[in-house]
């Protein structure tokens, strides 16, 4: 299994990246993504398609979108096995009173915190390591 399993090694190893990109959540019903939309991620559920794309697609297609929100990348190679790295994360954020919406990617987490709250999420972020 590839990536750092460790959480003490996590935890010191935390630096970041914020992402300039304003980033929306939508949801396509009939399951499909507009042909000349090239969403972040994409996810199937029973009850759509759920989209991460910029907000300046969503808008420029008159698609319907919620929290708008910025992306930091946690840029240590985390094993998706990990145990306790987010939930140390969230738990941070939470108790600070910001929403964090989590991706997984296959080398790094991503947070998607509100736009107004992103600076207080990196602050609050860098005091871990």
């Amino acid at each position: 299994m590839s990536g750092e399993r460790d959480l003490k090694t996590l935890l010191s190893s935390l630096d970041l990246v914020v992402s300039d990109t304003v980033y929306v959540f939508a949801t396509m019903p009939d399951g499909v993504c507009p042909q000349d939309v090239s969403p972040l991620m994409q996810f199937h559920e029973a009850e759509g398609l759920t989209l991460i794309l910029p907000i300046e697609q969503a808008r420029a297609h008159k698609i319907a979108y919620e929290f708008e929100a910025r992306m930091i990348t946690l840029t240590i190679h985390s094993s998706l096995e990990a145990v306790g790295f987010m939930a140390h994360i969230s738990t941070l954020l939470a108790q600070s009173g910001i929403a964090v919406n989590p991706v997984a990617g296959f080398y790094h987490d991503h947070l998607f915190v509100p736009c107004d709250k992103c600076d207080e999420a990196v602050a609050l972020l860098g005091t871990i390591a």
